[in-house]
């Protein structure tokens, strides 16, 4: 990769830019964009003007496509850090529920000579993937004790007796919508009749998509900062004195009940009549400037953090949203 532009999502103008004389004789060779291109699963890519019809013309030109999405939301100096620091808040913190934990570590204990075989049949069903390395996996041996009972058909040891197995303990990763497949391949293989394994979630890998922090100022004054940091027409419900505000950018109304006890007003987009009103009753008051307008602060980090590695170019500012004022 020589040459990358970074933009809020992939669309019509952001691919005519692409496309253009300007860059005809250096042209662009990685779209690093915020807003993912495909949202459902698609079968085939064909010349239109859907969303499926611009990857089309992404992979005729030869462009790669990286999407950050909710990995940025919730990472260290991503969209929602950048929101907090536009806005100036104090004593920074997150909040809300875990995101970005989308794979589990798949345990299982075997005796040593079929370590080996179980480990594999786990890597084929998916397990032990890590970036560009494959059937990655950690391995310790230690002891296992069973009694098989009287209805039972040991592999090893005796019906009744106490045993002590030498066993080794393997450790696999695998994506969340694997775990299935990898469990029944790790039963397969498995010499025990009762073979036994743990997931464990990786919650250490996730982050949370909100921030909170310290402002001292009222309702209306933050949102006329918010109106001239960020543009677009800005909504506000509630009103009254302001010591801690939370940010969530992009759609966060559905957050309304982890913000409220610990925030006085919540910055974010998108959000419905209904919700404005729950959060109201509540005693948090909303400031809403659009989807698109919470998140340029965070667009402006992505590209400067690109821009560190490699020639970039900025379409960040290029149709960022669908919406227009009348």
């Amino acid at each position: 990769v020589t040459k990358v532009a970074v933009c809020h999502e992939v669309t019509d103008a952001v691919l005519e830019a692409l496309a253009s004389e300007a860059l005809a004789a250096d042209p662009v060779d990685l779209v690093v964009a915020y807003h993912p291109l495909l949202f459902k699963e698609t079968r085939s890519l064909v010349a239109s003007s859907r969303p499926s019809g611009r990857a089309f013309r992404l992979v005729r030109d030869g462009i790669a496509l990286a999407v950050v999405h909710t990995a940025f939301d919730v990472a260290s100096g991503g969209m929602a850090d950048a929101l907090a620091a536009e806005l100036g808040m104090g004593d920074v913190r997150s909040f809300g529920p875990l995101w970005g934990s989308e794979r589990a570590k798949v345990v299982t204990f075997v005796p040593e000579s079929f370590a080996d075989d179980v480990a594999d049949a786990m890597a084929g069903a998916g397990a032990g993937t890590i970036g560009e390395y494959a059937a990655c996996s950690f391995r310790v041996a230690g002891t296992g004790t069973f009694i098989p009972g009287p209805n039972a058909s040991p592999t090893m040891g005796e019906t009744g007796v106490f045993n002590r197995e030498p066993e080794v303990r393997i450790e696999m990763v695998a994506a969340a919508g694997k775990v299935d497949a990898v469990a029944a391949a790790l039963i397969a293989a498995h010499p025990y009749e009762e073979p036994a394994f743990d997931v464990y979630d990786r919650r250490g890998e996730a982050g949370m998509i909100g921030r909170v922090g310290r402002l001292d100022t009222t309702v209306d004054e933050l949102a006329a900062v918010v109106g001239d940091r960020l543009g677009g027409a800005v909504r506000v419900a509630g009103s009254g004195h302001v010591e801690s505000v939370a940010v969530i950018p992009g759609s966060g109304s559905a957050f309304i009940g982890s913000a409220a006890p610990i925030a006085d007003v919540l910055v974010t987009g998108d959000v419905g009549h209904h919700r404005a009103r729950d959060a109201v009753s509540r005693g948090l008051a909303i400031i809403d400037p659009g989807h698109a307008e919470t998140e340029q602060p965070g667009m402006r980090a992505l590209y400067a953090a690109v821009s560190t590695m490699t020639e970039t170019i900025d379409f960040t500012a290029i149709d960022p949203s669908p919406w227009r004022r009348a």
